[in-house]
Order: C-alpha cells, then sequence, then structure tokens
C-alpha cells in the first residue's frame, strides 16, 4: 500500500492544494461542492448532490454492509493578515483530501469492497448543522460502520503518531441581547445599564460550580455596547456565551443553569435579556468495535509503537450526531498527527503535508478490515 500511495503523492498533493487556495464558509461551499462531485465521478463513483444545500455523498459498490467515511467541507471566516476572508485553519481541506485519497488509494489497489463504500462529504461542521441535515436527509440511513478523521495539533499527537479516537466534548453556543434605552450619564437612574448587567453575566458565569471530575466551562465571548460618547450610558448590548463539557449529561446542567441565571439577572436588573441558542455539538459517541479497527489501521501503517490512546478535547465536531441521531450507526475518529501548529482556527496554522499519505492508508486499511472483519 505504501508504494500505491507514494505513486498517487502528486496527485494527492495536488487536491489539497487547489482545496487550500478555494476556501468556501459553511452553507456556501458551492464550489466545493461541483469540485468533489468532479473529482469524485472521474474517480467512477455514484455521485449525489442536493437542491437545497451545498454537501456531496458518493457511493461505490453494493452489498448488505456499508462502510462510510465523512469529511467536513466548510473553512472558517476571520481575520487573517488584517483582511477578513474564508480561510481553511481548521483542516477542513486536508480531511476532504484525505477521504479523496483514500478513494484514489484503494482504486489503484483494484480494490472491490465486499459491500458499499460510501463517501460523505459534509458541509456547514463550523455551524454545528451540517451533520444534522444530512441525518435528515437519511444519508447514514444504511450506514453500519463511519469514520472520520481530524488533523490533530502537534501538543496533543505527533507528527507520525495517530489516535484511534477522538473524545470530543460537548459545545453550546449562545447569541444574546441586552435590550433598552441609552440615557445621560449624568441621569443614571433613568435606565439600566447594560453593560453593568454584562458584567453580572460575566460573574455568575463563574460562580456555576459543577461536578469537578467532569471538564466544563462557560464564558463570555463577545459582548459590544456603548457608542462614540463616553457621556451616554448604554441600554442596549449584544453578547455571546460559549459552553463546554465533556460529557452530554454535564451540558444539560451547564445549560439548565446558564437559562436560569440569566432569567434571575433580568429580574434582578428590571433589563429584558433575550437569548437565542444558535448551534450546539454533542460530545463523542465512539463505538469500541469501530475504534479497534482503527486502531488496528494504524498500527499497520505507522508501527504498533506509533498507536496512541484516544485524544480527549473539549473541541466539538458535529460528527458525534450521526451515532446520536441513529444509534445504529458504529464510528469513530482518526486523529491524525501531522505536525499542525501553532494550533487549529490560528489564521496562519499549518501541518505536515507528508501526513496526507499516513492518512489516506490509515483509511483505506480501516475500510479494507471492517469489510475483511464484517462482510
Amino acid at each position: 500500500m505504501r508504494e500505491s500511495a507514494e505513486q498517487l503523492r502528486a496527485s494527492i498533493l495536488e487536491i489539497f492544494e487547489h482545496l487550500h487556495q478555494h476556501p468556501e464558509v459553511s452553507w456556501k461551499e458551492y464550489n466545493t461542492t461541483k469540485y468533489l462531485a468532479h473529482r469524485l465521478e472521474e474517480l467512477g463513483c455514484k455521485v449525489t448532490t442536493f437542491d437545497d444545500c451545498t454537501g456531496v455523498v458518493a457511493e461505490m459498490g453494493s452489498g448488505p454492509l456499508t462502510v462510510a467515511l465523512r469529511a467536513d467541507i466548510d473553512a472558517l471566516w476571520q481575520e487573517v493578515d488584517g483582511e477578513f476572508r474564508a480561510n481553511h485553519s481548521c483542516g477542513h481541506d486536508a480531511h476532504m483530501t484525505l477521504v479523496l485519497g483514500t478513494l484514489m488509494l484503494l482504486k489503484s489497489m483494484d480494490y472491490e469492497p465486499k459491500g458499499k463504500l460510501k463517501l460523505i462529504f459534509q458541509p456547514a461542521e463550523e455551524k454545528g448543522t451540517g451533520a444534522l441535515k444530512l441525518v435528515d436527509k437519511g444519508v447514514i440511513d444504511d450506514v453500519d460502520f463511519l469514520y472520520g478523521v481530524h488533523l490533530r495539533p502537534f501538543q496533543e499527537v505527533v507528527q507520525g503518531k495517530a489516535a484511534p479516537a477522538i473524545i470530543n466534548g460537548a459545545g453550546v453556543f449562545i447569541e444574546g441581547e441586552i435590550r433598552g434605552a441609552d440615557a445621560h450619564g449624568a441621569r443614571p437612574h433613568l435606565n439600566v445599564n447594560a453593560i453593568e448587567v454584562g458584567a453580572a453575566i460575566v460573574h455568575e458565569l463563574n460562580r456555576i460550580h459543577l461536578n469537578p471530575m467532569v471538564p466544563y466551562s462557560a464564558k463570555v465571548t463577545k459582548f459590544m455596547a456603548g457608542g462614540e460618547n463616553s457621556n451616554t450610558i448604554p441600554g442596549n448590548a449584544k453578547f455571546s456565551i460559549d459552553m463546554r463539557a465533556q460529557t452530554n449529561e454535564v451540558m444539560k446542567e451547564l445549560v439548565r443553569r446558564v437559562d436560569h441565571m440569566i432569567q434571575s439577572l433580568a429580574q434582578l436588573y428590571g433589563a429584558d435579556i433575550r437569548i437565542q441558542y444558535e448551534s450546539q455539538v454533542a460530545a463523542a459517541e465512539v463505538h469500541e468495535k469501530a475504534k479497534a479497527y482503527m486502531a488496528e489501521a494504524i498500527a499497520e501503517v505507522l508501527g504498533h509503537e506509533n498507536l496512541v490512546d484516544p485524544v480527549i478535547t473539549p473541541g466539538g465536531e458535529d460528527f458525534h450526531y450521526y451515532t446520536i441521531k441513529r444509534p445504529q450507526v458504529k464510528a469513530t475518529m482518526l486523529g491524525l498527527g501531522c505536525g499542525l501548529k501553532p494550533g487549529l482556527h490560528h489564521p496562519h496554522m499549518t501541518f505536515e503535508r507528508e501526513a496526507l499519505l499516513d492518512g489516506s492508508q490509515i483509511l483505506a486499511r480501516a475500510v479494507m478490515t471492517t469489510f475483511d472483519q464484517e462482510a
């Protein structure tokens, strides 16, 4: 397999460079969808796109057992060198390349799956809503085993090593508004100071205490109030709250406590505070058999000494909605060491491109092992 991967090196790197240079944000991955569909059709797959959203699903082979690979396709919108633009700083360009590279590798080996191989290129992971959309479309209703992949920062998994699972935490994201009227700085009794309410929100978030054995956090990540005049007390403000928890159970309690806190502050200050739950991602639900097949694939490709324990991370990933919404799906995510630095979502994130060859081989081996053991 290594020889076949080396022969595909130039093609795999070319795919990555194209995707890296043409990022598109969530739900607007129009050209990315067209590019992926074209490449998949060239590789002889049955390709499905959707009228109402971006994303691509491809199929190869047939039979009662279905093994699927999933890649996320959206980029972030962030400031890069003083300019806001779409930017692939979370590795989704690499994830797409890895899944395409896996297919190319299997085709180069004349591999025929003992069932159906499905390739899922999912939109809007960064919004936390893409997986749910594809679940609603029935994309994984026939899937038995599902494998995802995510590049890991060097602090978690070093170059040349890989983990058979990523234990992501849950995340819930709130957008809120404090609605009122401005007042003159000399007459603070005539309005509710939105900044004081915001400060209270920050303070009360820090006073929420849950089970210390389970990592969790809740923090204000945006607060905007006031204008150009320093003698005006702002009555309006906008804010965001980011909540994280390592388990879905703790997240439910954290959401309950934050919601109660917001209602209590509104009553205490006599303020109109309105919140909206923008999106959320679930904590990981990893299947032991899927994890075992992935571990076997890592050991075969990289050697047993380069197989590391599952990565526990507070970062969120909507991949896990597939198993929560469809419990029959046996799933895990490959955590690929690749020398990634300075970190995910850094505007100048970079990684060792050689890892694209390693990752493609690991995913290909996981597919082959699953069909061999389950078909």
